[in-house]
């Protein structure tokens, strides 16, 4: 396609996008799947009017999975509870660990007895389809910061933490396959991939968060009253943790949602503050002001990668390996670990039963595939990988796509366990 054949592309998309939004809302299947539709039909799969090459564009399109990532991170992050607590928490921190975990083993399981891979690329699929998404699971997160949805919450904080519970395992796959360090007995890799770079993003995000929740609160109120640009601040958090993360090796992932999170939670605690001293009014909260211009950016972040996704596949794409690992991911592995990683909590069976069944995969996977092909994955294992990844994506797409309205429609019917 030439310059002017995407602009009249994107642009009609964007056009119908915008008119037709009450539409979507009532139509039974998510806008993922018009967007997927979309791509196939230009795409080799039908008239081939683009094939989009993910191993040739592969820094363009880690670049694009890097930033739709993050800002669907930073608006998971500000959507959460406040105040923190464990016994809230619990559960997604379970799934983004134990079933993280879980899920990767199984996936390495299945690549090595039945897909024939070695098990460097096993390890590294597993990490690669193993993270739940934050951007394209929209129906399923939490829609505002007053949600007490426990099914919303539950799959929102696992998937803003399960992006970067997912890197260790990832780079574990690299060392495997020889493409990064382990240290002796894998030593390294648990000090630095596990322990420094978990910690210590963690404690980068929730200071950042902290600290620019303090200082907009302190610039808004008397007798300064500045008038502050909440995107800005938003984008900026978000710049300044994630390059902080990469300089000292954290994961900026899991850094940006943490920075979210204590960004909202501190100014909630702030207001609860000046209302128990009668204050008066209460400035507006950067976490509030910049939500809205996130959204708008994840939503176009969306449409224009699952029609890459949808622009990448041949028909050949669909070979029998990659989707049974697809469906044994969806039917087998995502129900398996949520029931472990939730067994001892005290979630309800209807909730861990869609939790089990809404684990969508999306553009964190892209992420992690372009990751490790741009550290030097020989090309025959990122075609393969690339094949295999595509596929879930797809399958993901389609059936969860299809599913989730339905099902969440007769999870609310039948009354809605709140935190």
């Amino acid at each position: 396609m030439t310059s002017p054949q995407w602009f009249l592309l994107i642009g009609t998309l964007l056009l119908l996008r915008g008119l037709s939004a009450t539409l979507l809302k009532r139509l039974p299947v998510t806008p993922a799947i018009i967007y997927l539709a979309v791509g196939l039909l230009v795409g080799p799969s039908a008239l081939n009017l683009f094939h989009f090459n993910p191993l040739k564009e592969s820094a363009l399109l880690e670049a694009l999975t890097e930033v739709a990532v993050l800002i669907s991170l930073f608006s998971a992050g500000v959507k959460m509870p406040a105040p923190f607590s464990f016994a809230l928490w619990r559960a997604p921190l379970m799934l983004a660990t134990v079933s993280m975990a879980l899920t990767v083993a199984l996936v390495a399981a299945f690549a090595v007895f039945v897909l024939g891979l070695p098990l460097g690329m096993g390890v590294l699929l597993g990490a690669i389809v193993a993270p739940t998404d934050p951007v394209l699971a929209t129906d399923v997160q939490i829609r505002h910061p007053g949600d007490r949805d426990q099914l919303r919450f539950t799959l929102t904080c696992e998937a803003g933490m399960n992006d970067g519970s997912a890197f260790p395992f990832v780079m574990l796959g690299l060392g495997l396959l020889g493409l990064h360090g382990l240290g002796d007995f894998g030593l390294r890799w648990v000090a630095v991939e596990v322990l420094w770079a978990t910690a210590s993003a963690v404690l980068i995000g929730a200071v950042a968060g902290m600290v620019l929740a303090r200082l907009g609160w302190k610039l808004r109120r008397e007798p300064h009253q500045h008038e502050l640009l909440d995107d800005f601040l938003g984008l900026g958090l978000i710049g300044v943790v994630y390059g902080l993360c990469v300089l000292v090796d954290a994961w900026g992932f899991l850094a940006v949602f943490f920075a979210a999170v204590a960004l909202r939670q501190t100014e909630q605690k702030l207001a609860l503050r000046s209302q128990s001293r009668g204050d008066g009014e209460h400035p507006p909260k950067v976490s509030e002001g910049a939500l809205v211009f996130k959204e708008h950016l994840e939503r176009l972040s969306e449409m224009v990668l699952v029609i890459l996704v949808g622009g990448t596949l041949f028909v050949d794409s669909w070979t029998w390996g990659a989707v049974g690992l697809a469906l044994f991911l969806f039917l087998v592995v995502r129900p398996l670990s949520v029931v472990i990683g939730l067994a001892g909590t005290d979630s309800v069976w209807r909730i861990r039963g869609l939790a089990a069944w809404f684990g969508v995969r999306g553009v964190g996977s892209l992420y992690y595939l372009m990751f490790a092909i741009q550290q030097g994955l020989p090309e025959a294992l990122a075609l393969q990988l690339t094949q295999i990844t595509l596929i879930v994506v797809t399958l993901s797409i389609l059936l969860h796509g299809a599913s989730v309205k339905p099902l969440m429609a007769v999870f609310w019917r039948r009354g809605i366990p709140r935190r």
